[in-house]
């Protein structure tokens, strides 16, 4: 019997070495980005060492909107009512941009930022377990939020922006970026029904997610004026040496190939174009 409590005790010593470590606690006051990284039934909140910090000045096109943003953020870390945000729309306009850039200017004020994925949805009730009562404000990043017909996943996000019998942390807020306005499919036979005996109720079910982000925003198509003028921003950064005329050419040559006009092909465009007088001057890192 000794010899067998011993070796269960072997047994138990070898199995704690061979479980991975605990993560450390989330350095909140050092760190400004985490991501939700999930281990087996649970996750853990990891540190982004290098955030992406965006200048917020340098979206063009979209000043309304980023004003919206930026006021209802003032608002949060401030302590003062807020509404979760939800930007929708073209692809490449500054959405997730738009949010990543919120960091720089309210960090100092307590602003962190923690990306989720789409799958990580069903972990929000934990997530928001570890941020309770943190002296820091927190926004849940969801980037390219979209569910498909028959997935439940969105049903736990609609509980966390509304709240269920557990009230929602004061100090978190979602901002989710998405092409889908209603972040749902919307199909032609919503509008007639599609054998629903009651197809208000199921077409109520779809917006039902997006009511309840306070703020909703949509990203359009630009302009060639405001396609231009995000490039001409974009040149003056980099203080390219390139006559306005030839920069407006060679802008739209570039979108003629691409079909694109957004801020993301603006900057496309001026790396492609910054690469290529480099080479020219010989400014080539051996």
């Amino acid at each position: 019997m000794e010899k067998i409590d011993r070796l269960l005790e072997k047994i138990e010593l070898m199995v704690d070495r061979m479980a991975p470590a605990a993560p450390a606690s989330p350095d909140f006051e050092n760190r400004l980005a985490f991501r939700w990284e999930r281990a087996g039934e649970g996750g853990y909140l990891q540190e982004v060492a290098h955030p992406h910090l965006f200048e917020l000045d340098d979206l063009v096109g979209i000043d309304v909107i980023r004003a919206e943003v930026v006021r209802n953020t003032a608002q949060f870390v401030g302590g003062l009512p807020a509404n979760n945000v939800l930007l929708w729309g073209e692809r490449g306009c500054g959405k997730s941009s738009l949010v990543k850039g919120l960091l720089k200017p309210f960090a100092p004020r307590g602003l962190r930022v923690v990306e989720l994925k789409r799958w990580d949805i069903m972990s929000l009730p934990q997530i928001t377990a570890l941020l309770r009562g943190q002296p820091y404000y927190f926004i849940l990043f969801c980037d390219d939020l979209s569910f498909d017909e028959g997935e439940g996943d969105f049903r736990a996000l609609k509980t966390l922006l509304d709240g269920d019998i557990e009230e929602r942390p004061a100090n978190v807020l979602i901002y989710a970026t998405s092409n889908r306005r209603h972040l749902m499919p919307e199909r032609m036979e919503d509008n007639v029904g599609g054998g629903e005996i009651h197809p208000d109720e199921a077409v109520g079910e779809k917006l039902a997610l997006s009511d309840r982000f306070g703020i909703s925003l949509g990203f359009y198509c630009l302009d060639q004026d405001e396609y231009l003028a995000i490039v001409r921003r974009y040149a003056a950064l980099r203080k390219l040496d390139v006559s306005d005329d030839i920069l407006r050419d060679k802008a739209l040559k570039w979108f003629g190939s691409t079909a694109r006009r957004s801020g993301r092909s603006a900057r496309q465009f001026i790396d492609d174009l910054e690469g290529r007088l480099g080479l020219a001057k010989g400014c080539v890192n051996d």
